[in-house]
């Protein structure tokens, strides 16, 4: 499928494809989508950056042991699921660590167990907004990085260098040593390839 997609409300929801163990694009896709999302929530929470990796690869086997089971047609989100099997699983990752700094006298991980409940209870916003706020950035991300594997490296200079680092379409031109109307049209064009990518994913 090209990546202008016409249509991209007809693509199969990535959801429904990470369920054919056959299907590895679908899976590649998903770790590189989630995966960073799910090791920002643990390490938000205070999490150490070996246990995060830890719960990640938890939580990537929970969603393989349990995603035959979603309902996809069913009320509630896929990411409100995959944020509370997060949650439960820094959860159990800080009762455990709890357990065994009681029996040696540090209360420090039964604190940050108590920040944690009060944070989720009473915070400003609710654990699926969070996760919902660092998908979108990382669905930026992750489409980035997928177009500019697409396209060729001048084009992505040019978009990059224009539109992210503020510099002018001249000055860039000049560097790259071609027309400003080349400039303008691979900026264009980068960033309709980025904004299609990320609205066929969000059709899903």
């Amino acid at each position: 499928m090209s990546l202008l997609d016409p249509n991209p409300s007809t693509r199969t929801s990535l959801v429904v494809r990470i369920r054919n163990p056959r299907d590895d694009q679908a899976w590649s896709e998903f770790v590189a989508l989630y995966e960073p999302i799910i090791f920002r929530m643990a390490k938000r929470r205070g999490i150490q950056d070996a246990d995060a990796r830890e719960i990640v690869q938890e939580v990537l086997m929970s969603v393989i042991s349990a995603i035959d089971r979603f309902d996809v047609t069913a009320s509630g989100s896929f990411r409100g699921w995959l944020s509370r099997i997060t949650r439960n699983a820094t959860i159990d990752r800080l009762r455990k660590a709890t357990a065994a700094r009681e029996r040696i006298g540090d209360n420090a991980t039964l604190q940050q167990l108590e920040q944690l409940a009060v944070s989720e209870n009473g915070g400003k916003a609710s654990l699926e907004e969070e996760f919902e706020q660092d998908r979108r950035q990382q669905l930026f991300r992750w489409a980035a990085v997928e177009v500019r594997r697409r396209t060729g490296e001048i084009n992505w200079i040019a978009f990059w260098k224009t539109s992210v680092e503020g510099a002018s379409i001249a000055d860039v031109a000049i560097e790259l040593g071609v027309s400003e109307g080349a400039i303008y049209i691979a900026r264009c064009r980068v960033l309709k390839r980025i904004r299609q990518l990320v609205l066929d994913r969000e059709a899903e």
